[in-house]
């Protein structure tokens, strides 16, 4: 039975950048991945520029656009736009981005495990025992970025009421060329398109990502609001369409992110970020810290686990926890959001194009800001 160091399951870009830089380390390292490389992903693809400034390697020939400006609309009447001197967001395609992650962790010593299926895990002493439709294989430390559904964390014993999981609607389509030739300089996001959510436009090199999702938990016809997104960006006609359900988890699991052998990341973890939902910037950080905390600790267990629940909690979990207030009252309260948004729109417009470049995070005094400006408002 062959023997390595971590296993990683799950080759998305939290899981093959962590590889990388396990394998950079000197660790050796397995990637699991269940499908054949490359293979499509249900994403919308809009890549933020602090995830992009945290890969240690050139990402530009899977780059199908990039965006300086992002523009915000909230219905008719309110409309923001934010420029700035690098790309706010680049378009991917999941397949050829997760593909190049990959590739480069590969160069640096990684084993791939391509079209092998997670279907077991056990323990023996501190070894995990994996166990694939093909393989069966022992590690000192198992990393969960198997996404948002996470089977790994199932198996090692995470159970599903310790998250939060919001909905979403995704559709590649093609486009007649005029309306295609309109919408492929804007990336776009629609405020309350959907209720207590958005809606995007997400140009690709040939097509668009159009979609919503909802930031509450709630029973929603997501597909009659994907409809009428598509007439507010004048949308009439569609040559090609593929539809795309999923799951995005906007929370970090109550239960913590370290279980025996098995460590969670990305959205395994439940890392994505509550106001926009982007989730790929935030799986790949995680990455960054579980790699650090392996490598910091010598491969000694518990030391790896207490070095990566502090770490964690050292930025990316106060920030999710201030993000996660935000959104609640920024698209439940929408009646003083939008008075509100009326005079500081533009500058909430800026704050959130710093944090998509890593520029800033949110506010850990969040609630004492808004209360101020409430305030200043009313009085």
């Amino acid at each position: 039975m062959e023997h390595f160091d971590v296993a990683v399951i799950g080759s998305g870009p939290s899981g093959a950048s962590t590889a990388f830089h396990l394998a950079k380390k000197g660790i050796s390292t397995v990637l699991i991945e269940k499908e054949k490389l490359p293979r499509y992903k249900t994403c919308g693809g809009g890549f933020v520029y602090r995830g992009r400034k945290n890969l240690p390697f050139d990402i530009s020939s899977v780059i199908e656009r990039e965006f300086h400006t992002v523009d915000v609309f909230l219905g008719n009447t309110l409309h923001f736009q934010t420029v700035r001197e690098e790309p706010t967001i680049s378009m991917i395609m999941r397949d050829s981005f997760d593909n190049l992650i990959v590739e480069e962790a590969k160069k640096q010593g990684v084993t791939l495990l391509e079209e092998n299926k997670l279907t077991d895990i056990s323990f023996d002493n501190d070894l995990a025992i994996l166990t694939t439709d093909k393989n069966t294989l022992s590690a000192k430390f198992v990393v969960a970025a198997d996404g948002a559904l996470s089977p790994t964390a199932k198996m090692a014993g995470w159970t599903e009421e310790t998250r939060k999981l919001i909905p979403a609607l995704e559709y590649e389509i093609e486009v007649p060329e005029e309306d295609f030739n309109r919408l492929k300089d804007q990336v776009r996001f629609d405020i309350d398109a959907i209720p207590y959510g958005y809606a995007w436009n997400f140009p690709k090199k040939n097509h668009l990502s159009v979609g919503v999702a909802s930031t509450k938990k709630v029973r929603i016809n997501l597909k009659k609001y994907y409809q009428e997104y598509l007439k507010t960006i004048g949308i009439k006609t569609i040559l090609k369409e593929s539809q795309h359900g999923f799951q995005i988890p906007i929370a970090p699991r109550t239960d913590g992110f370290v279980k025996r052998n098995v460590f969670l990341i990305g959205d395994a973890a439940g890392f994505a970020d509550p106001i926009t939902a982007e989730g790929i910037s935030n799986a790949i950080y995680s990455g960054v810290l579980v790699a650090d905390a392996i490598s910091e600790s010598e491969l000694n267990l518990e030391k790896a686990s207490a070095l990566y629940e502090e770490k964690l909690h050292e930025k990316l979990i106060p920030e999710i926890k201030t993000g996660l207030w935000l959104a609640k009252w920024f698209y439940e309260q929408k009646t003083i959001r939008n008075v509100m948004l009326k005079k500081y729109g533009q500058r909430f417009s800026d704050a959130m194009a710093d944090v998509f470049h890593g520029d800033r995070s949110y506010p850990t005094d969040i609630k004492q800001a808004i209360t101020r400006k409430i305030k200043e408002l009313v009085f």
